[in-house]
C-alpha cells in the first residue's frame, strides 16, 4: 500500500488531512476562490434560486492531482451571499472533512451539495482540477429543442476553440442524459457518458443545466463561458431558421441529423416536391429491391434461374470450404424443420458419412424446391449470395438497377439523408447487385444493408429493429419504399413513413390501399 502523501507547510512536513493543512494558506485560498466565483456565477444566472454548484480541488505542487483535497460549495443557499466559511472541504475518497457551522434563522442547517458524487466522477474519470454545474437557461433550453436528442452538436463557431481539444473546424458533441427527480440518481448516467464520449469536457441534462470540467479553475470557468455562448448561438441560429451543426449554417434542409440540424432533430420545416407540396423531413431513406431498385424481371429471370442451375457446379467446386460447410449447416436444419411441417419439396439431406455427392443431391432437390416457392428464408438467401458471387466475379452477372436510381442516390447522398437497403436477399447479394451495376459501383451511396436476419419483411418488429439501428430519434423519420403492400402495412405499423414503387412488372395493388405511389425515385 502507497505511504500517505504528506506536505510542507513552513518546512513541517504534515497530511493534507491534518487539522494545519486544512487552515493552511492553500485551503483557504481556494475557498475564498470558490465563494467568488459563486458570487459571479450568480450574476451570469447560472447558479440563481440556490441551483449549481462548483468545486475546486486545492492545487499544490507537492501533492499528486489524485490526492488533492476538495473544496465544495452547499447546496441549497443563496450562492450570491456565500464567503470562504460556508465551503465543505472533502478528502479526496469523498469523505467531509470540513463541514459549516449552523447559521442562525431563517438559514438551513449546511448541507454539501447534492452534486457532490457526480463531481467526483468527473474527478475520478478525468482527473479534473475543478467541476463547474450550472442551471444557465442556455443550457437547459439547448436540451429541450428536441426532447428525444441524445447529443449537441455544433461546428464551425469561433468559440468552439475554447473548448479543451477542439478547433474551428471540429464538431464539438456534448451527451444529453435525462434528468432525475434528485441529482444524487444522475450519478450512473454522467459516469457513462463520460466513459462513452472520452473527448468531451461537460454532459447537458435535459430540462436541468450542464456539468464541465477543466485541469484548472480558469480551464473549467473558460469552457464553461464558451459553451454557453455556443449554446446560446444554437438557440438563436434555430428561432431563424439556421442550421448550427453545419460548416455553412445555412437554412434548415431535410433530415441532416443531431441536435441542431444534425443526427437528432425533427424540425417544423419542410421540404417542398415538383408539385409544391410539403413533405415530411427524412434522415433516412430504407429501399427494397425487387420492383423497387431493380426490375422484378432481373430476380426472376436472371437471378434465381443462374442460382439454381448453379447450385450443384458451386456446392461440388467449394464443398470443402468453411463458408459452404456453413450454408450447409444451415440448409440441414432448415430442411429438417420443413420436414417436421410437412413442406412440399423438402426431402432429408443424408449424413456426410453418406458421401459428398449423396448430400450435394438432397441439397440440389431441396434448394431447387425453395426457388420455385420463392421462399424467404435465410438459408437459402445465404446459399444464392455465395453462388451469385461467383457469377459477378466471373462477368457472367451484372446488377440492374431503373434508371432514376443512381441519380436519386446520388442526390439524397449529397443532401446528407442516409440510404439503406432492406431485402429478403441476403447482405452479400445486395452488395453484389449495387456494387457491380449496369450503371457502376453505387455502394458509396448506401450507408448499410438489411435482410431477413434482422426479421420478416412483413413483420412490423423488423422495421422497428431498423429504427433502432439506423439511431433516429422517431421512426417518422424513416421513408420505406416497396413494392409489396404486405411490407408497407408493416412498415406503416412501425411509425415509418412509407411510399410504395410503382414499376413496370409489379404486381397489383389492392383498391384504396391508403398509400402515396411513385414511379420514379425522382419523385421523392
Amino acid at each position: 500500500m502507497a505511504a500517505a502523501p504528506v506536505v510542507a507547510l513552513n518546512g513541517v512536513k504534515m497530511a493534507p488531512t491534518s487539522q494545519a493543512y486544512l487552515e493552511s494558506k492553500p485551503v483557504k485560498d481556494t475557498r475564498a476562490l470558490v465563494s467568488d466565483l459563486c458570487r459571479h456565477f450568480y450574476t451570469l444566472g447560472w447558479v440563481s434560486g440556490t441551483g449549481g454548484s462548483i468545486t475546486i480541488k486545492v492545487h499544490d505542487d507537492s501533492i499528486p492531482r489524485p490526492n488533492q483535497l476538495i473544496i465544495m460549495s452547499p447546496s441549497g443557499v443563496q450562492k450570491e451571499r456565500m464567503v470562504s466559511e460556508d465551503m465543505y472541504v472533502i478528502s479526496p475518497s469523498g469523505s467531509v472533512l470540513f463541514s459549516p457551522s449552523p447559521k442562525p434563522f431563517p438559514h438551513k442547517p449546511p448541507k454539501c451539495s447534492d452534486c457532490a458524487p457526480l463531481f467526483m466522477k468527473a474527478y475520478e474519470m478525468r482527473n479534473a482540477g475543478a467541476v463547474i454545474h450550472s442551471h444557465g437557461m442556455e443550457s437547459c433550453l439547448v436540451t429541450m429543442i428536441n426532447p428525444l436528442s441524445k447529443e449537441f452538436r455544433i461546428t464551425h463557431m469561433e468559440m468552439i476553440k475554447g473548448i479543451q481539444g477542439h478547433g474551428y473546424h471540429d464538431e464539438l458533441v456534448v451527451p444529453i442524459i435525462e434528468n432525475t427527480a434528485h441529482e444524487r440518481e444522475l450519478t450512473e448516467s454522467v459516469a457513462e457518458a463520460i466513459e462513452a464520449y472520452p473527448k468531451t469536457t461537460a454532459v447537458l441534462v435535459r430540462n436541468h443545466g450542464i456539468y464541465i470540467w477543466g485541469d484548472s479553475w480558469i480551464s473549467a470557468k473558460t469552457q464553461a463561458e464558451c459553451y454557453h455562448y455556443l449554446f446560446d448561438a444554437a438557440i438563436k441560429l434555430h428561432q431563424l431558421g439556421l442550421d448550427w451543426s453545419t460548416p455553412s449554417h445555412g437554412p434548415i434542409q431535410n433530415v441532416k441529423g443531431v441536435l441542431g440540424g444534425g443526427e437528432n432533430i425533427n424540425f417544423s420545416v419542410k421540404a417542398v416536391n415538383s408539385n409544391y407540396e410539403t413533405e415530411p423531413l427524412r434522415r433516412c431513406i430504407v429501399l427494397d429491391i425487387e420492383g423497387t431498385t431493380t426490375p422484378i424481371s432481373f430476380v426472376t429471370d436472371v437471378l434465381f434461374p443462374y442460382a439454381r442451375d448453379n447450385v450443384g457446379r458451386h456446392l461440388s467446386a467449394t464443398y470443402e470450404t468453411a463458408e459452404t460447410q456453413d450454408d450447409i449447416k444451415l440448409l440441414r436444419s432448415q430442411v429438417q424443420d420443413d420436414l417436421d411441417q410437412g413442406v412440399i419439396g423438402a426431402v432429408p439431406i443424408p449424413s456426410d458419412d453418406a458421401g459428398k455427392e449423396e448430400v450435394i443431391a438432397a441439397l440440389v432437390t431441396n434448394v431447387e424446391a425453395m426457388i420455385k416457392a420463392d421462399r424467404k428464408i435465410t438459408a437459402l438467401k445465404q446459399l444464392q449470395g455465395h453462388i451469385w458471387q461467383t457469377g459477378y466475379q466471373n462477368n457472367e452477372l451484372e446488377g440492374v438497377v431503373f434508371e432514376d436510381v443512381p441519380e436519386a442516390l446520388e442526390m439524397w447522398h449529397a443532401s446528407g439523408i442516409k440510404v439503406y437497403i432492406y431485402s429478403s436477399g441476403s447482405r452479400l447479394a445486395q452488395r453484389l447487385i449495387f456494387g457491380q451495376t449496369n450503371y457502376g459501383d453505387l455502394r458509396k451511396y448506401l450507408c448499410g444493408f438489411f435482410d431477413t436476419t434482422i426479421g420478416n419483411k412483413r413483420e412490423t418488429r423488423s422495421y422497428v429493429e431498423i429504427s433502432e439501428s439506423v439511431g433516429v430519434d422517431r421512426p417518422s423519420e424513416i421513408l420505406f419504399v416497396t413494392d409489396v403492400y404486405q411490407e408497407a402495412v408493416a412498415a406503416k405499423a412501425a411509425g415509418l413513413e412509407v411510399i410504395i414503387s410503382i414499376r413496370p412488372g409489379n404486381g397489383p395493388l389492392p383498391e384504396n390501399h391508403g398509400f402515396r405511389t411513385i414511379n420514379s425515385f425522382l419523385e421523392i
